[in-house]
């Protein structure tokens, strides 16, 4: 346990706001209002919803940033202006032209550090018509944590996590959601699923309020390496917290090697496993 002493806790903040449909000036300005409410500690891991700044939009055709373009800028400028580290959605059109749904995260100073590309677009929502898929998991270091961004319904697939643990057995992941009320029993469930079997921290981060199809209540939730809830956000727009031990996470994954066991899957090519007699 002396050799975990030293490992540092994180502040994690889930912003849990009503997002105004394709209006990112009312939506920058409503983050910037919560995120002042909220007067989160320096070096804290700040999470907003899925499409923060437009809605779950299928408006590919205005809606979308290119690199650099305004919503990163807002980012960037808040980051640094809160001294925070930030993980929001948006969507981004990619230099070939297509449009991807993104995770960008920014550090206290404003950089870019990481951004992820939604693997698994909603194809009953229509998502997958106009959003390119990405291709795989990412992960990036914040204050000696390993965090691995996911977006909404990437949540029913286990196996795109797993092929993060995989790689590289990330401490924390970060669930970002537009998730819609008539299947938030579910979100909450996965979300708890996904920290027991991955032995890691999760934040999800969903949205309250309405868009032109769903209603959406909520429930952004901080869930610790057993699955229990450290943090509810409910029904309301609101800044939830906990902080989270690194120390502890590690003593428990020490104590229960269960990693250390997982198998990766083959590729279609690998040769077939031997005969069992």
């Amino acid at each position: 346990m002396l050799a975990f002493a030293y490992a540092p806790l994180v502040n994690v903040i889930a912003l849990q706001s009503d997002i105004a449909w394709e209006n990112k000036a009312a939506n920058f300005n409503k983050v910037r209002r919560l995120l002042a409410d909220a007067a989160p500690e320096k070096n804290a891991l700040v999470a907003l919803p899925e499409m923060f700044a437009t809605g779950f939009t299928m408006n590919t055709a205005t809606m979308p940033d290119s690199y650099g373009g305004e919503t990163e800028q807002f980012l960037s400028a808040t980051a640094a202006e809160f001294g925070v580290c930030l993980v929001a959605g948006a969507p981004v059109r990619g230099r070939d032209g297509r449009a991807r749904n993104k995770a960008l995260v920014f550090s206290p100073s404003g950089d870019l550090l990481a951004y992820y590309a939604k693997m698994r677009p909603f194809t009953a929502g229509g998502e997958s018509g106009h959003y390119a898929a990405g291709e795989r998991p990412v992960v990036f270091s914040w204050r000696d944590w390993t965090i691995a961004p996911f977006i909404c319904y990437d949540l029913r697939f286990p196996e795109i996590f797993r092929e993060a643990t995989a790689a590289h057995q990330p401490h924390l992941f970060a669930v970002i959601a537009n998730w819609p009320v008539n299947r938030i029993h579910h979100w909450v469930r996965l979300l708890q699923a996904r920290a027991i079997e991955n032995q890691a921290y999760v934040v999800g981060v969903n949205r309250v309020g309405r868009d032109p199809q769903h209603v959406y209540t909520g429930r952004s939730v901080i869930v610790d390496f057993h699955g229990e809830i450290l943090a509810n956000a409910g029904d309301r727009e609101c800044c939830i917290s906990a902080t989270l031990d690194l120390g502890a996470l590690l003593e428990y994954r020490r104590a229960l090697p269960f990693l250390a066991d997982l198998r990766t899957a083959r590729l279609s090519s690998a040769e077939p496993p031997a005969r069992q007699e």
